[in-house]
């Protein structure tokens, strides 16, 4: 069971990293966050939150999208 758990942190696709850091910075400014470069562990739970939940709505928005099309 524990080796399931190493592989929920790895990327499926290792070159989708650098779109998902690009789309995590659009969102993040537009809820008004500010993200640095590199680490970002002075931000509160709920900014945190507020931009991992944003970043799942809109990837849920468009595939339902894709699939009504």
């Amino acid at each position: 069971m524990a080796s399931s758990s190493n592989r929920s942190n790895r990327m499926e696709v290792p070159e989708a990293k650098a779109a998902l850091d690009k789309f995590k910075t659009e969102v993040a400014s537009e809820l008004g966050v500010n993200l640095k470069e590199g680490y970002n562990g002075d931000l509160t739970s709920k900014e945190a939150g507020s931009i991992g939940g944003e970043m799942v709505r809109r990837m849920i928005k468009k595939q339902e999208e894709e699939m009504n099309n």
